[in-house]
C-alpha cells in the first residue's frame, strides 16, 4: 500500500514512515521542517542530534534499499498539496503534520493564532483535496486524548449513547479541551465528521495519549536515523521530561499536586496503531474514532516510577512540586475506553522499569546537550 505521512519529520511522524517502510509499504513523507524552526525559535535543541532529513533518508536507503519519497513543503498551500498528493497517489494518508504543543499555543495571541490556522486550515485544504480527487483514500488523523478534557464520567472512544426525555441517540462525545491547541483538534474532528457525511470520505480519528520513549526497532539501527526526544518545558512530554531531569540530576517538575491522571503508550505502540488504521480503514461515509493509549497514569505516579527507576541506576532523584502553569483539575475521575485497536490485534508495550532504564540510559548519554535554563514551565494560562 502507498502511504503518505504528514509531518513525518517529527516525533511520531518519524518513527512511523521508517516502520512503515519497513514492514513492506511504498512511503512518502510530507512536511514543512517548521518543527526544526521552532526550535530554534525558542532557542532549544532536541537532547538527541538529529540529522537533516535529506540525510536521514539517505541513511535509511543505504541500510534497507528501501526508499522513502520527500515532499517539503506546507499542507497550508493548496496548490503545493494537491500537486504533491497528484505525484504520489496514496492509498492511505496519516496526518501528523500539526502544530502538537499545548504550551506553545498558550504562549501568546501570535502562538494561539498560528496554531489554529495552521492545524485547522491545513486539515481543511487536505480534506478538501481528498474529496476533489481521492475520495477513496484513507485518512488517519492524528487527534489527542485532551479533546475530551476530564469530565466526571466515563470517556468513550468517539461516541456516547445519550437518553434525553425518553429519545436515544449516538452522539459525539462531548469535548471539554484545555489549550487552543486541543482546540485545533477539536475543531479538526468536527470537520473531518462532517466531511464524511457530506462528501462520504473515510477517516480514522486517533484519539493518542502522551506519547513516551525514543526508539523504534528502525530508529535504533543507526545514530543517524535516532528519534527527536525534547525535554523543555514547551515541547517535552511528562515521563520523557522527568526521564531526562533524572539522569542530570534535575528535580522532576511535577506541576501543581500531580494528581493528573492521562493516558500514555510507547512510541513503539504509536507505529503498532498506525498500521492498525491503515489496514483495517474506514467505510466510505464512516469518521471512526480510536483512543490510543495503553495504560493510565497520575502525573505523580510517574514522578514515583522515575524516582524508583533512577535509583536502580543509582541516581538520587528529588521530586519537586511546583505552582502549576496551567488552569486544570489537578485531582480527577478519569476513566478512558480503549478496545478498539486491541480487537484490532494491538498487543501493547506497558511500562516497566527497564524501560525507564532504558530512557534514562539514553537521556544519560546525551546529558550534555541539555541545557538547563529549558527545564522549568516558562508559558502561563492565566491572565498574569
Amino acid at each position: 500500500m502507498k502511504v503518505l505521512v504528514i509531518g513525518g519529520d517529527g516525533y511520531c511522524g518519524w518513527a512511523t514512515a521508517l516502520y512503515l517502510s519497513d514492514h513492506g509499504y511504498e512511503v512518502g513523507i510530507l512536511d514543512n521542517l517548521v518543527r526544526r524552526h521552532w526550535d530554534q525559535q525558542l532557542c532549544v535543541e532536541t537532547l538527541t542530534p538529529i540529522a537533516p532529513i535529506q540525510q536521514r533518508l539517505r541513511k535509511w536507503h543505504e541500510l534497507t534499499g528501501k526508499k522513502i519519497d520527500l515532499f517539503i513543503g506546507d499542507i497550508n498551500d493548496y496548490d503545493f498539496l494537491i500537486r504533491s498528493l497528484r505525484q504520489f497517489e496514496p492509498e492511505a494518508i496519516v496526518h501528523f503534520g500539526e502544530q502538537r504543543s499545548a504550551p506553545f499555543s498558550m504562549i501568546d495571541r501570535e502562538h494561539a493564532v498560528m496554531t489554529q490556522t495552521n492545524n485547522v486550515v491545513g486539515n481543511l485544504n487536505l480534506l478538501f483535496a481528498m474529496k476533489e480527487e481521492f475520495p477513496d483514500t484513507h485518512l488517519v488523523k492524528l487527534g489527542t486524548m485532551g479533546e475530551y478534557g476530564t469530565p466526571n464520567i466515563d470517556i468513550e472512544e468517539g461516541y456516547i449513547e445519550i437518553n434525553h426525555n425518553g429519545r436515544t441517540d449516538t452522539l459525539p462525545y462531548p469535548k471539554q479541551p484545555g489549550s487552543f491547541y486541543h482546540l485545533s483538534k477539536v475543531h479538526d474532528s468536527h470537520n473531518i465528521h462532517f466531511a464524511c457525511k457530506i462528501w462520504g470520505l473515510r477517516a480514522t480519528d486517533l484519539n493518542q495519549g502522551v506519547v513516551y520513549g525514543v526508539h523504534t526497532d528502525q530508529t535504533r539501527r543507526d545514530e543517524m536515523l535516532i528519534n527527536r526526544l525534547d525535554y523543555d518545558g514547551v515541547f517535552g512530554t511528562a515521563l520523557n521530561r522527568f526521564c531526562i531531569q533524572a539522569a542530570i540530576g534535575h528535580p522532576l517538575t511535577v506541576y501543581g499536586k500531580g494528581g493528573q491522571t492521562r493516558g500514555f503508550l510507547d512510541i513503539r505502540d504509536t507505529v503498532r496503531c498506525i498500521e492498525i488504521a491503515v489496514n483495517n480503514p474506514a467505510n466510505s461515509g464512516e469518521f471512526r474514532v480510536f483512543n490510543q493509549f495503553t495504560e493510565m497514569f497520575s502525573v505523580g505516579d510517574l514522578a514515583l516510577m522515575v524516582e524508583k527507576a533512577g535509583k536502580h541506576v543509582g541516581l538520587d532523584v528529588e521530586i519537586n512540586h511546583l505552582d502549576n502553569p496551567r488552569v486544570e483539575l489537578e485531582e480527577h475521575y478519569f476513566n478512558a475506553q480503549n478496545t478498539k485497536l486491541k480487537d484490532l490485534g494491538l498487543e501493547p508495550h506497558n511500562l516497566e522499569e527497564s524501560l525507564l532504564d532504558s530512557l534514562i540510559n539514553v537521556a544519560q548519554h546525551y546529558k550534555d546537550r541539555v541545557d538547563e535554563t529549558q527545564i522549568l514551565p516558562k508559558v502561563s494560562w492565566r491572565r498574569d
